[in-house]
């Protein structure tokens, strides 16, 4: 196993449309093996794919509170076939740093998919689960919680990150500097 760079906003990959899983392969087996230590390792509840720079439809998902609990689901090829009800729930990212804001989400979801085998499988959630599955499956689209947000909390975000960035780069440069 080994764990992922993460990528994060505005890294241009994570607005991509990933490509449906045909193949169902040891390098799958792998990916999944390198995402689910990637996840915990975060620590997060759910990755997609995408934010570890395959543009493929995979995503991981365990919202368990205990670490003995811990059992990652992985849904290929996830697609939202039903949906009921709404709810506000606080989302954060791990591809999003430093933001948690509330979003609007659907309260219960079914959601076909695909298992390692390839085998179809349909699942119903509700509340939290629902919500991180909604969370993932719009990865898998290039969409980011963030644009779930008001197009004010949008560009303070987007300033707030240019800031980073500016910082980060003009310490490079300082460092390169001193060599």
């Amino acid at each position: 196993m080994t764990l992922r760079k993460i990528l994060e906003f505005p890294d241009h990959f994570l607005r991509q449309q990933a490509q449906a899983v045909t193949v169902f392969d040891e390098h799958l087996v792998k990916l999944v093996s390198d995402m689910t230590e990637t996840m915990y390792d975060a620590p997060g509840i759910g990755l997609a794919a995408p934010q570890v720079g395959e543009s493929i439809q995979l995503l991981i998902i365990d919202v368990a509170k205990l670490e003995k609990e811990q059992r990652a689901l992985v849904m290929i090829n996830p697609r939202l076939i039903g949906h009921e009800g709404s709810q506000v729930d606080e989302e954060g990212c791990l591809s999003v740093v430093d933001l948690t804001a509330n979003v609007k989400r659907y309260k219960k979801v079914t959601v076909s998919y695909q298992d390692m085998a390839g085998e179809p499988h349909e699942i119903t959630a509700e509340d939290r689960f629902a919500v991180v599955i909604q969370h993932e499956i719009d990865h898998l689209h290039g969409i980011l919680f963030l644009d779930h947000l008001s197009m004010l909390k949008r560009t303070l975000y987007k300033k707030k990150v240019q800031k980073m960035l500016a910082e980060k780069n003009e310490e490079k440069s300082t460092e390169a500097e001193k060599k």
